[in-house]
């Protein structure tokens, strides 16, 4: 299920964590009650690893990762480095890249199979995103904006994109990704999902601005609803139905 959560009063939680299949990343200098949140939807089943990179707090748009590995700015220090690989397991690769656009959260967007990068991305680093991430990249825009990690969020189970997207941007882009995707905002109207939005194949986590209805769409195009959630709602159909009757 969706659970809403903040950072220090900041609803644009990407911008602070990230979140894969394998692992969780979360900016060093949170309140305990930021990390049990955490703790409590994931705890059990990916380390959460408390870092920084480049000495600021904004791991969730300087990296960009999936469950195979996890990139990092050349900005980011030695130290830094080796903390985040000392604690992620052992079959997560962790790189640093070169590139000149260093927000590597706003310019990459990737589940465990696909990635959409920057337009403008160095062909080194296309091939790095590949390697090191074990990917097939794609150059793209979506809605006309290039950076494309900031406007679109996908897991391997389906994907929500710029609200601007057209219905043919849309249908293209899922048949790139393979996953089913919808249109949607996130945070009471922001377009900028990436920064709202954290999300793996079983759980998500956005701003506590989240509106009921933003979380429902959520829920359904990421297949979050488990099977004891949707087991529970069919018994409340048939009770209801038995009622009616």
């Amino acid at each position: 299920m969706a659970a809403r959560h903040q950072f220090e009063n900041s609803n644009e939680i990407g911008v602070f964590a990230a979140l894969t299949n394998s692992y969780c990343l979360a900016a060093i200098g949170g309140s305990e009650n930021f990390y049990s949140v955490f703790e409590a939807e994931v705890g059990g089943e990916v380390p959460i690893v408390k870092a920084s990179l480049a000495g600021t707090r904004l791991v969730g748009r300087l990296s960009v990762g999936n469950k195979h590995g996890l990139l990092l700015p050349t900005s980011a220090t030695d130290q830094e480095v080796m903390h985040i690989r000392n604690s992620l397991p052992d079959e997560v690769f962790v790189q640093r890249t070169e590139e000149r656009l260093s927000a590597l959260g706003n310019c990459v967007a990737c589940n465990d199979h696909v990635a959409l990068v920057h337009p403008d991305i160095d062909q080194e680093t296309e091939e790095i995103v590949a390697d090191v991430l074990g990917v097939e990249v794609f150059r793209q825009s979506v809605a006309g904006n290039v950076l494309v990690g900031s406007f679109c969020k996908f897991s391997n189970q389906g994907g929500i994109v710029h609200p601007q997207a057209s219905v043919l941007e849309v249908d293209e882009l899922s048949s790139l990704l393979q996953v089913p995707l919808v249109a949607g905002t996130i945070n009471r109207g922001s377009d900028v999902l990436g920064a709202g939005l954290l999300v793996n194949d079983w759980a998500a986590f956005c701003g506590l601005d989240t509106t009921s209805t933003e979380i429902q769409v959520i829920e359904n195009i990421f297949q979050l609803h488990h099977a004891d959630s949707s087991k529970a709602v069919r018994d409340i159909r048939a009770s209801l139905l038995d009622t009616l009757v």
